[in-house]
C-alpha cells in the first residue's frame, strides 16, 4: 500500500490484551484428556473505537512500530508491513491523513488526543459503552431476574458486610435520635413504579432541577475562568456534568429532550429524535421499560474536557467526574422525595443511542448515567426494594 502523498500512524491510544478461550473437546476427553481445548489470540483495545479486534503476529509489529504522533510515508516502511496497513486502516487502528475527514473513527481518535485523558480511564470509557443492549432480556435469557434466582445460579454473594478477623476492641455507638432528615432518607426508595395517569406540575420539575444541577454561585477568575457553586462536590470545583431533560409528561411544557442552563436556571429545547421520544427512551435505558415511564428523565453528560483542562492525563480524573455524579444522584433522589415524588438512577444504559440524539462527542462529553423522577404509582406492578415499609406498607 503506497499511496502518492498519503502518511500513516498507529491511533493515539491502544492496548492488546492477550486472551484465553476455553471450549469442550469431546474427542479430547474420550482421548484421555481434559476435555478442555484452548485458544489463545491477542486483542487490540482502542477506546476511540468502541470495539475489539483480533490481531496477529504482523499486525503487532506494525502497530509497536508505527509512532501515535509522528506521520510516516509507507514508503518509508518495512515492505513486510505493507499487506497489512490497510487492513489496520480498514479498521481504524492505523489512521491515515487522506482518510474522509468525516470519519468518525477518525474524528474520535482527534478528540482523544486533544482532550488530556489518562489512557486507562479512556480505555475504560470507550470500550465499556453499550450500544442496543436489552438488560431486561439477559437477565430473562439467564434466570436472574430476582434475588433468589440470582443466588441459584450464581451461588452465594460476598458476605454483606465485611468479616474482620484483626480486631482488638469493640466500641458500642449509640443510635441518634431521629429527626425530619432522617424521616427523608428513610423515604428515599428507587421507583420502578410511576403514575403517568396525571401530568408532573412545571413547578415540580423546576424545584428539582434547581435544587440538583443550578448554579447556587457563578465565579469569575477572569472573563474566560469562570468557575460555579453548585449543591454537590465537584473535583476542583470544575462542576463538569451536563444536566439534558426528557420531558414526557409535565404540565404545560411539551414532550422532548431540553438542555438544562444551570446559569440561566433555563431549558432550551433542542431538536426532536430521529426515532419517536417513547422508543428512544426506551432503548436508552436498555429495555427497562419502567425507568423509560418517568415523567422527567435527567441525562448526565459529563464534559471531559473541563475536567481535564486541570488535571491533564491524571490517574483520578475519570474517578472524579463518576464520584460527582454519584453526588448528584442521590441529591435528585431526596430532592424528588422531599418534593413527595419519586426517582431513580441507572447506568444500565445505551450510551450510544443517547449520544446521538444529543449529538455528542463520547470522548468529549459523552452520556453516563440516567436518573428519573415524578409521581409514583399506586400499585407496586413492578418489585421495588422498601424494606423499611415506608413507601408500600407491609
Amino acid at each position: 500500500m503506497k499511496e502518492e502523498g498519503m502518511r500513516v500512524r498507529r491511533c493515539k491510544v491502544l492496548y492488546l490484551e492477550s486472551r484465553e478461550e476455553v471450549t469442550f473437546d469431546l474427542g479430547d476427553l474420550l482421548a484421555g484428556g481434559t476435555g478442555a481445548r484452548r485458544a489463545r489470540s491477542w486483542i487490540a483495545l482502542a477506546p476511540h473505537l468502541g470495539g475489539e479486534y483480533v490481531v496477529d503476529a504482523l499486525a503487532r509489529e506494525v502497530l509497536g512500530g508505527l509512532s501515535p504522533e509522528q506521520w510516516s510515508e509507507p514508503a518509508d516502511l518495512p515492505d513486510g508491513w505493507q499487506p497489512k496497513l490497510k487492513e489496520l486502516i480498514d479498521c481504524g487502528l492505523v489512521l491515515a491523513d487522506q482518510a474522509d475527514a468525516d470519519d468518525p473513527r477518525r474524528a474520535r481518535d482527534e478528540a482523544l488526543r486533544r482532550s488530556h485523558w489518562h489512557p486507562l480511564s479512556a480505555l475504560a470509557h470507550g470500550l465499556t459503552r453499550w450500544n442496543g443492549v436489552d438488560a431486561v432480556e439477559a437477565m430473562q435469557s439467564t434466570g436472574t431476574e430476582t434475588a433468589d434466582k440470582l443466588r441459584d445460579v450464581l451461588g452465594p454473594p460476598p458476605p454483606e458486610r465485611a468479616i474482620r478477623g484483626d480486631i482488638v476492641s469493640r466500641v458500642a455507638l449509640q443510635r441518634s435520635a431521629s429527626n425530619g432528615f432522617d424521616d427523608l432518607l428513610r423515604r428515599r426508595a428507587t421507583c420502578r413504579n410511576f403514575d403517568r395517569s396525571r401530568a408532573l406540575p412545571l413547578a415540580s420539575l423546576t424545584q428539582v432541577l434547581e435544587r440538583v444541577f443550578a448554579a447556587q454561585a457563578v465565579v469569575p477568575v477572569t472573563p474566560d475562568t469562570v468557575f460555579l457553586k453548585k449543591n454537590c462536590p465537584s473535583g476542583g470545583g470544575l462542576h463538569p456534568v451536563d444536566a439534558y431533560v426528557v420531558v414526557r409528561d409535565v404540565a404545560g411544557l411539551d414532550p422532548g429532550i431540553y438542555y438544562y442552563d444551570p446559569i440561566e436556571h433555563a431549558l432550551g429545547r433542542l431538536p426532536d429524535p430521529a426515532m419517536p421520544l417513547e422508543k428512544l427512551m426506551c432503548e436508552a435505558v436498555a429495555g427497562q421499560t419502567w425507568f423509560a415511564d418517568a415523567h422527567v428523565l435527567a441525562i448526565m453528560a459529563p464534559r471531559y474536557a473541563r475536567n481535564f483542562w486541570k488535571y491533564r492525563q491524571h490517574a483520578k480524573a475519570y474517578r472524579a467526574v463518576l464520584l460527582e455524579a454519584g453526588h448528584l444522584s442521590q441529591t435528585l433522589y431526596l430532592s424528588a422525595t422531599e418534593a413527595g415524588l419519586a426517582a431513580y438512577v441507572t447506568c444500565a444504559i445505551n450510551e450510544t443511542c443517547l449520544d446521538e440524539a444529543l449529538g455528542l462527542d463520547p470522548m468529549n462529553e459523552g452520556v453516563l448515567a440516567v436518573c428519573g423522577f415524578g409521581w409514583r404509582g399506586g400499585t407496586m406492578d413492578t418489585m421495588e426494594l422498601d424494606p423499611l415499609g415506608t413507601v408500600w406498607q407491609p
